[in-house]
């Protein structure tokens, strides 16, 4: 059964990255700066890195993790007697704003900062941005995904569907679209759409630290993280209004992607203005 989900979890990630890849290539809400290919190939590198080394030391253990949890009852859904659709349901929702808290956290704490800005030193955005993630990042992303699965024991079809919705949303609202103004307006109060996340990637803090939302948008209008990305026309953030200006070189550099969550560097406390060290506010 689990070898089916994970099956059909993968037909998900490829199918969605085809689409999106195909329409952000024939409707880009961005122009193309760069090579998108040498993009797509330095993606492609880091989501295969962090397969094998997830896989192996993360993945399985944490799937065990949630077939034991099941098997002893832990977990409020356990407690509340949730089974079928309504578990799932109430699984992915939960688990969603539990995503929020934490990538809300990876933006306030510095040690987690340091893992989380490889993926925010994207000079642009675009489908393959979505598998942009430090592997430090992904290993606590695992440890913290194991303490959510103690706290609200989702069934092993609930954990699969969720990472599967979690994937095909994040290729989603990181894909070079936009959508028009009046979809946007209604879909972004549900969820997370391209524009609504391209705030959260701009230089401009006015925009970017806010809308941590992955699946579901409302969480950050519950919890007072929310910006308003504007109409069409103010959606300005071009490629080189993306990212963080302060880590250019980490951009598409294998050895400093890999290197620079463990470096110290100085910080410019004088001049106010963000440092890549520090966890922006």
């Amino acid at each position: 059964m689990e070898l089916d989900l994970d099956s059909g979890r993968l037909l998900v990630f490829l199918a969605g990255f085809a689409v999106f890849f195909l329409v952000e290539t024939v409707f880009p809400a961005r122009p193309w700066e760069g090579s998108r290919w040498q993009r797509l190939g330095f993606h492609a590198g880091v989501a295969v890195l962090n397969t094998v080394l997830i896989r192996v030391f993360a993945y399985v253990p944490l799937l065990l993790w949630i077939v034991y949890a099941e098997e002893e009852g832990w977990g409020i859904s356990r407690w509340l007697g949730l089974f079928g659709w309504p578990e799932i349901l109430m699984s992915i929702l939960v688990l969603d704003f539990f995503d929020y808290l934490w990538h809300r956290l990876n933006h306030r704490v510095r040690f987690f900062w340091r893992m989380h800005k490889a993926h925010h030193a994207d000079t642009g955005m675009d489908v393959s941005t979505a598998l942009r993630f430090h592997s430090g990042e992904m290993f606590l992303s695992a440890l913290m995904k194991g303490l959510w699965v103690f706290v609200w024991g989702p069934t092993p079809v609930a954990w699969f569907l969720f990472e599967a919705l979690v994937s095909l949303c994040a290729q989603f609202h990181h894909s070079n679209i936009d959508l028009p103004d009046g979809i946007e307006r209604r879909l972004s109060w549900l969820l997370v759409t391209p524009r609504f996340h391209a705030a959260h990637h701009a230089v401009d803090r006015r925009w970017g630290d806010h809308n941590f939302s992955t699946i579901f948008s409302f969480w950050d209008r519950l919890f007072g993280s929310y910006a308003w990305p504007g109409e069409r026309g103010r959606l300005a953030w071009a490629a080189s209004g993306l990212g963080l200006p302060q880590a250019r070189e980490l951009a598409f550099s294998a050895r400093a992607w890999v290197e620079e969550p463990f470096r110290r560097r100085n910080l410019d406390l004088a001049s106010g203005s963000p440092t890549i060290d520090r966890p922006p506010h």
